[in-house]
């Protein structure tokens, strides 16, 4: 700090941001965005938003632990505090060093986000902050510290005090106030206190080291007994309310060698590494599990085709259609809940928007499927690693108590993002290879934000974190708990050699973006998550699915067929290879490899599909590593044979054959008579069932009927696949309004600079204004015309008052140009902009003060 600042300290928080440069102010906006949402007028309307309560709440839940300790400290302070009075209540008698070396970077960050402002010599908490964490009976310190003696006396009769002075071994005063003095005096000279403890009962101390670390407040009776007395008697404890004593602060920080905290922690707790495999068993393992992923979306959509499961009126799928769906992907709840809102986050799920609605995969699904395995892997990572819907909450209450379904609203929780950016992060700082302690990794995020819940398992970040860890596994990200080099490359860190852990609390920056940061100091001010911009976001993905490629299998175009009417599978097939076998064959088991059971029913699936029995052979010919087995030729010859024999098409529905002796089978089987079939001609039945219940009827009968067209040829049956609408996925929450970029920042700064400008400076007197007072300058047509031609000629700079089309008013501080036509152009400092500005809206001008213009 210069010279010339320690002489004339600030008066306000507004004269402090007024000293700053551009680059502190851009640190500012850029730590509390809520700032500049909307630009602020001027330094004073700044400073006047620095310190509203819902602001500086915001601020101090993205402190750090020990950044908040200095924080609490500073309230429990003398105002003004001094730099080395602060450092005393953080480091202790015994001058703890690792408090000394973190505490400059503590002050910075507070200073930084105008929490603190002031001389070293003169450190104010902003006020705000000051009640919220100063010590009151309502709300008690997080120091566990109590009043002042003199906050504590204030109500107490000057003979009470005078009696304290007298049993203290002081001498008394005049007046109530250099009593209150004197009495602090001696708590807080550390010689004297220690000669006067030394006196103490045994009974007495124990009294006092059972409030020393809080809460400070107790009770006693009416006859006090005789340790309660003595402490009664000097002071050392002094009477707040009938039945209530307080350990006043100054005999607590005396007690507790000055610290202001039981427990100071300047360095962030380190993230313990759990187990350490192989970088490469890492990426290996991490890739087959992102394949996996990929499997997991298509075989839930593939599912869905159809139509999936209708939506809940409140929104969201039921608990029925959720367990269903488990039950289909073979998954617990939970885990099918996540792949669900996975893709619903990734734009590939949607409803339909029809009338009964239902869940379906929207046209961007199929525009995935065309992807390589190594895109479809990065759209899924992205929009899991920027999304603010949790599916960990799903089966939770809303603050309506309202159960939170899959799918439904009520999901986003908007620190996501951060918290699993950072829980990345921090894997990515320890050695290649090393998974991390869960315990670990929710210690440092409690210490890294402070204030955002409690130190217990059961916050918002604590349950995030371990959501992350075990979602960040699930999509391959992970492998064995470890941080994959494709997971480094979607977050930013693709160093071969990972940033050292720090004892500084390093990598403070934990928004989606941030590059892992090496930090050379012990300590450094808490800053907000950066978010990368689409470009950064798509260059990260773009080369996290390169390091992916080639890790994950290549599809197969055969399979092995064996005698058993079953197909084998060894590994991912070709896309129209697998989708050919859906139709042709039933998935029996999966795994590393997938086995395909052929049977009558999935071969007149395929019969249905329009493949005829040649088609069926020439395909597994081409596509089989073995023999094709003549068991599943002749299945195929069979069924093919008596496929379309039988004719459904509508009467309500017919049943024609050339076979009649086959129709007279039919009308025999007792299992018919539920159609209500009666015969037309010796080669035709009728039934009062539709046709589709009809063929389904004869087909549980052991026929193989085919539909028909009312032209009497073969309807082919093929996979429908349902689709919405098409719709964009869903827009993450922000937790906040979004940081600013530079050009954002640069802008902001001017304006404010700029308003600042036409609000401080000081201008001459007119007739019409002799002076401001925080008005519009007012002047008539004539001077004002008259004052900015007389401007143009001589380029001095103007205070005017404008009042634009929508009836806003401003005061703006211009250097004319030019005047014609009704119209001044000047150069707008307000705006930092040539502008041009109808005279008649201008209210009035004034000339700036020569020393000033």
């Amino acid at each position: 700090m210069s010279s010339d600042e320690k002489q004339v300290a600030p008066r306000s928080l507004a004269e402090a941001l007024r000293a700053k440069d551009d680059g502190s102010l851009a640190a500012l906006l850029r730590a509390r965005p809520d700032l500049i949402t909307p630009v602020p007028t001027d330094l004073t309307q700044l400073a006047t938003r620095a310190g509203t309560r819902a602001s500086v709440i915001r601020a101090l839940e993205r402190l750090d632990r020990f950044t908040l300790q200095t924080a609490e400290a500073l309230a429990v302070a003398p105002e003004p505090a001094d730099r080395e009075t602060l450092l005393a209540l953080l480091a202790g008698d015994e001058n703890d060093p690792a408090v000394v070396g973190a505490f400059p970077h503590a002050l910075a960050a507070l200073r930084e986000q105008a929490l603190v402002w002031g001389p070293d010599d003169r450190l104010r908490l902003v006020r705000t902050a000051r009640e919220l964490l100063a010590p009151s009976p309502q709300h008690p310190s997080p120091t566990g510290l109590g009043p002042t003696v003199a906050e504590a006396t204030a109500g107490m009769s000057p003979g009470r005090i005078q009696e304290i002075l007298t049993a203290a071994g002081l001498p008394t005063t005049h007046d109530a106030v250099s009593a209150v003095a004197s009495l602090t005096a001696l708590f807080t000279d550390r010689a004297r206190m220690a000669d006067l403890l030394a006196a103490a009962p045994p009974d007495s101390l124990d009294v006092l080291s059972r409030l020393v670390w809080g809460p400070p407040y107790g009770q006693v009776t009416a006859e006090p007994a005789a340790r309660l007395r003595w402490l009664l008697d000097r002071g050392l404890l002094l009477p707040t309310a009938p039945g209530t004593v307080v350990l006043p602060r100054e005999v607590a920080l005396h007690l507790r060698a000055g610290r202001a905290h039981r427990n100071t922690e300047p360095l962030p707790p380190a993230v313990e590494p759990a187990a350490t495999h192989r970088p490469q068993v890492v990426d290996t393992t991490a890739a087959g599990q992102a394949y996996t992923s990929l499997a997991t979306i298509e075989e839930l959509l593939k599912d869905w085709d159809e139509g999936g499961p209708t939506v809940l009126r409140a929104g969201g799928l039921s608990v029925r259609d959720l367990k269903r769906t488990a039950a289909a992907l073979d998954l617990s709840e939970p885990v099918a809940a996540f792949w669900v809102e996975l893709a619903y986050a990734a734009g590939l799920l949607a409803s339909d928007g029809e009338a009964d609605e239902r869940y379906a995969a929207t046209p961007a699904y199929d525009e995935w499927l065309e992807l390589p395995a190594a895109g479809r892997w990065t759209r899924l990572a992205t929009a899991w690693l920027s999304g603010t819907r949790t599916a960990g909450v799903i089966g939770g209450r809303d603050t309506k108590e309202r159960t939170l379904a899959a799918l439904g609203p009520g999901l986003d929780r908007s620190a996501a993002p951060e918290v699993r950016h950072r829980v990345l992060t921090l894997l990515a700082a320890l050695p290649e290879g090393a998974s991390a302690s869960p315990d670990s990794v929710v210690a440092r995020l409690h210490w890294e934000r402070a204030l955002r819940g409690a130190a217990s398992s059961d916050d918002l970040r604590a349950r995030l974190a371990r959501w992350t860890l075990s979602e960040a596994e699930s999509l391959g990200i992970t492998g064995r708990g470890a941080l994959s080099a494709h997971g480094r490359a979607l977050i930013g860190a693709e160093s071969s050699a990972p940033a050292p852990e720090t004892d500084s609390g390093a990598e403070q920056a934990s928004g989606p973006g941030d590059k892992l940061p090496v930090h050379h100091h012990r300590h450094h001010p808490a800053r907000p998550p950066q978010p990368r911009s689409p470009a950064e976001l798509a260059s990260a993905a773009a080369r996290a699915g390169k390091l992916l490629a080639p890790l994950l299998p290549e599809p197969l175009d055969h399979v092995l067929l064996q005698a058993d009417l079953t197909a084998v599978a060894p590994g991912p097939l070709q896309r129209p290879l697998a989708d050919t076998l859906d139709v042709l064959a039933d998935v029996e088991s999966k795994g590393g490899a997938t086995v395909y059971r052929f049977t009558p029913g999935s071969v007149r699936r395929a019969l249905d599909a329009g493949r005829s029995a040649s088609d069926l052979h020439a395909f597994l010919s081409e596509h089989s590593r073995t023999p094709v087995p003549q068991p599943l030729t002749y299945l195929i010859d069979d069924v093919a044979r008596r496929h379309g024999h039988l004719r459904i098409g509508s009467a309500s529905a017919y049943v024609r054959c050339d076979d009649d002796a086959l129709l007279n089978e039919i009308i025999a089987d007792k299992r018919s008579q539920g159609l209500r079939l009666r015969r037309l001609a010796p080669t035709v039945l009728a039934a009062q069932a539709d046709p589709a219940t009809l063929l389904e009827g004869l087909r549980s009968m052991g026929f193989a009927p085919a539909a028909e067209s009312a032209e009497g040829d073969v309807l082919i049956t093929r996979a429908h696949a349902h689709r919405t609408p098409p719709r964009t996925a869903p827009e993450p929450v922000p937790d906040g309004p979004p940081s600013p970029d530079t050009t954002l920042l640069g802008a902001a700064i001017r304006a404010i600079r700029a308003g600042d400008l036409a609000s401080t400076t000081p201008h001459k007197p007119t007739a019409a204004a002799p002076g401001r007072n925080g008005t519009l300058p007012r002047t008539t047509s004539a001077e004002t015309l008259a004052t900015m031609q007389a401007a143009v000629l001589t380029g001095d700079t103007l205070w005017i008052g404008y009042v634009n089309a929508e009836g806003s008013a401003s005061q703006r501080v211009i250097a004319p140009i030019k005047v014609e036509g009704g119209f001044v152009t000047a150069y707008d400092h307000t705006a930092d902009e040539v502008r041009t500005y109808p005279l008649h809206r201008v209210t009035g001008v004034a000339e700036l003060a020569d020393e000033q213009a």
